[in-house]
């Protein structure tokens, strides 16, 4: 057992796994988000790097499970109509992730909270952000190098993919489909960028693969609440949940 887990209080265990729980039902029901809440709500019990160990399995699990839900056939589609964005997402996430370690974590949660409120508070209030189709490409390079500034230091890259994704106003099966395939595969690698980075190691492993299970509970649970449904109610909540999430992480930058 890692010396995290072995000098780890039972109450602050038992809150890890619960933060896990509602993180993987918040991520059943919108597609994301079990990041965002492990990473708000364990940074507040954790120190930052360990909360961002702990979230590197659960989020492979439930991200390969999101993207291969349909089958393999929706999956291969999926990423043959968005693979431009992932690629670029993949590819700055890779180079960004090896500089967690130095980054202050007041900034840590700054660069991570500021663009998701600001972002879900125009499309709550009525303000909505659509890129015409002869931008789709520019969009593309923005959203996808935001999203591996995003994912590489904090392993959230959900918003600015949401972002991207209802800005071209994709269906809820595939907005939640291309959001399973783009974050499994940048788990992929940033589980490997985090063995060299030092973040995800011999102490902090078995604290990631505890929390699989309350994760693999809550997207069960979520899955089913989101079958019922419909896309106005899916992109609602999906609003709801970036915002929320948002709105702790800068309480967490200005009070870190």
């Amino acid at each position: 057992m890692g010396a995290v887990l072995e000098t780890m209080p039972g109450l602050v265990l038992a809150a890890a796994m619960a933060i896990t729980f509602f993180g993987g039902v918040v991520k059943g029901v919108v597609g994301f988000a079990l990041p965002l809440v492990m990473i708000s709500g364990l940074g507040a019990l954790l120190p930052p790097e360990i909360a961002l160990a702990a979230l590197l399995l659960p989020a492979a699990l439930t991200n390969m499970w999101q993207a291969f839900r349909q089958g393999l056939a929706a999956a291969a589609l999926s990423l043959r109509g968005h693979w431009p964005f992932m690629a670029i997402g993949l590819a700055v996430m890779a180079v960004t992730a090896q500089f967690v370690l130095a980054v202050p974590q007041w900034a840590f949660f700054a660069i991570i909270g500021g663009p998701v409120v600001v972002y879900s508070a125009l499309q709550l209030a009525g303000v909505p952000i659509r890129v015409p189709a002869h931008r789709r490409g520019v969009a593309t390079v923005l959203f996808g190098g935001l999203a591996g500034i995003l994912g590489g230091f904090s392993a959230v890259f959900g918003p600015p993919t949401v972002a991207y994704l209802i800005s071209r106003d994709t269906q809820k099966a595939e907005q939640v489909r291309v959001q399973g395939m783009m974050y499994f595969l940048g788990n992929v690698l940033l589980f490997g960028a985090h063995l060299r980075s030092g973040v995800l190691n011999a102490d902090t492993i078995p604290l990631s693969a505890l929390m699989l299970l309350p994760a693999a509970a809550g997207m069960w649970l979520g899955f089913r609440l989101q079958d019922r449904m419909n896309r106005a109610q899916f992109l609602r909540a999906t609003l709801v949940v970036l915002l929320l999430a948002g709105l702790n992480l800068v309480r967490r930058a200005i009070f870190v």
